[in-house]
């Protein structure tokens, strides 16, 4: 990268109207990162040349004098000429101020070029976390077995209940845990920054945080990238409804993989998949014994979600799928050492503040109302059994939303604007369906959409040198490609 002086630098940081983050930020009180030696987040930060501190922020923006919350952010200095200060959204939604480290790492040299700024999301990390008492064991029940059965969705009803009634004594401040309020506070840290607008790079919730900001605050973003968009129009207690086909889709891309690949489980990827269907077929029947653990019929589709189409992601899947297979023929099998670590999550009988469960579906629950009535969801599952026989049991199930002690205050935020964004997306994504981010793109009427075509994969950023060049001129020079681009 070329090198200037430093009076050519502070120059140059003045006509990019940026002076004034360093003179306003100063009024911040900065401090290390780490919280102790358990804190990985904090110490990456610290080593990475990155510094801390917290805004206070209205609890209720209605009541702006009323109780406060502190927001904890972390930021990197440019060590280039800056232009300007770049917020990274890892998605979750969940903590997210290793954004800075996550993108210094994915691309130091644009890194080079900003202020990397990682903000914990209200009721998130260190931002005043929001913690229900939830089980490790009773969340996943929750968020990954399905209801194939009426007596599955009578557990994963019972279970929703139960998880919602813990966070009743949070009552005070779950209506205030919505997506509009994280983009409200994430516009006072620019304010509290001292810059005029703010780049942003979001990953998938981030990229729905992203299009919000944007909507609410047109005039305070500079350049955006959304990478993985959700739909405009669908988060909330029931965004993963449409998932079922892509999801099914994924893993017929693994069976594919694994028909070339010489897994044993099958010379053709119809082979492949009739191994699955006979796995499934025998957790109707029975759970399967694999190590100490039981795999039932609820458990399986969640078992066989993907997010990543690489040869390592696949080889495990494979793995594991041998496993299942052998399980289903009574036979005693030993669990791969990550499907032992998964097990040891479901059978976890301890709360971890730091997996965010209760804040993650707190805001889930804040930005959309869902239906109260169970039987919504189990009609739902049974009109879409016969073309999402896997995974729609689970796609479609009840959330713990439908028993939540508090109802949305606003509306869910209407996207559509002209801004220009740079949009990122898989065909195949097997967690935010194409056609969703398709949606989004019509709705950001100024953004350029990137396609990384063929890819069953959430996140595109660094794994294409074709996307990755385009969103290093976006973000290094501000050049938007003048028409959609799909990359193979």
């Amino acid at each position: 990268m070329r090198r200037i002086t430093i009076i050519g630098t502070a120059l140059a940081l003045c006509l990019l109207g940026v002076s004034s983050a360093v003179a306003n930020s100063n009024k911040l009180t900065w401090h290390g990162c780490s919280t102790g030696p358990d804190d990985a987040t904090g110490l990456a930060l610290d080593q990475a040349g990155a510094q801390c501190t917290e805004v206070t922020v209205p609890l209720d923006y209605r009541r702006p004098a009323g109780p406060t919350i502190a927001i904890a952010i972390a930021r990197r200095a440019a060590t280039e000429p800056s232009q300007g200060t770049l917020v990274v959204n890892v998605g979750g939604p969940e903590a997210s101020r290793q954004g800075v480290n996550v993108f210094l790492g994915r691309s130091p040299e644009l890194a080079a070029q900003y202020d990397l700024v990682g903000i914990d999301p209200r009721f998130f990390g260190l931002s005043t976390p929001l913690e229900c008492g939830w089980r490790t064991d009773r969340y996943l029940r929750s968020a990954q077995y399905a209801s194939p059965t009426r007596a599955a969705f009578a557990d994963s009803v019972s279970v929703a209940r139960d998880l919602a009634a813990q966070c009743e004594s949070h009552r005070d401040v779950l209506p205030y845990a919505s997506t509009r309020n994280i983009a409200r506070d994430m516009d006072r840290v620019r304010a509290a920054l001292g810059v005029r607008q703010l780049s942003y790079f979001g990953t998938s919730y981030g990229t729905y945080l992203g299009a919000v900001y944007l909507q609410m605050f047109p005039g305070n973003a500079d350049r955006v990238v959304l990478d993985s968009s959700h739909a405009p129009d669908t988060y909330g207690p029931r965004w993963t409804r449409e998932t079922a086909v892509p999801d099914a889709a994924a893993l017929a891309d693994w069976a594919e993989w694994a028909a070339r690949h010489d897994t044993g489980l099958g010379t053709t990827k119809n082979a492949v998949l009739a191994t699955v269907d006979r796995i499934a077929a025998v957790t109707r029947k029975r759970p399967l014994q694999v190590g100490t653990h039981q795999v039932t019929e609820a458990m399986l589709p969640g078992l066989l979600l993907t997010v990543d189409d690489t040869d390592a992601s696949y080889g495990e899947m494979s793995a594991a799928v041998r496993v299942y297979r052998d399980a289903a023929a009574g036979l005693p099998v030993t669990p791969t050492p990550l499907q032992e670590q998964r097990f040891g999550l479901y059978d976890l009988a301890e709360v971890v503040p730091e997996f965010g469960f209760s804040a993650g579906v707190a805001n889930q629950c804040a930005d959309w109302a869902a239906p109260r009535d169970p039987e919504v969801y189990y009609r739902d599952i049974r009109a879409h059994r016969l073309d999402e026989p896997l995974f729609g049991p689970l796609a479609r199930d009840i959330s713990p939303c439908t028993f939540w002690p508090t109802t949305p205050i606003e509306a869910p935020t209407t996207i559509a604007n002209d801004h220009r964004v740079l949009m990122l997306g898989a065909t195949g994504d097997p967690a935010v369906p194409y056609s969703g981010q398709l949606a989004m793109h019509r709705a950001l009427r100024g953004s350029r959409l990137i396609t990384l075509s063929g890819a069953f994969r959430h996140g595109v950023y660094g794994v294409s040198p074709c996307v990755d060049a385009t969103v290093e001129r976006y973000l290094g020079q501000n050049t938007l490609p003048a028409a959609d681009v799909t990359c193979t």
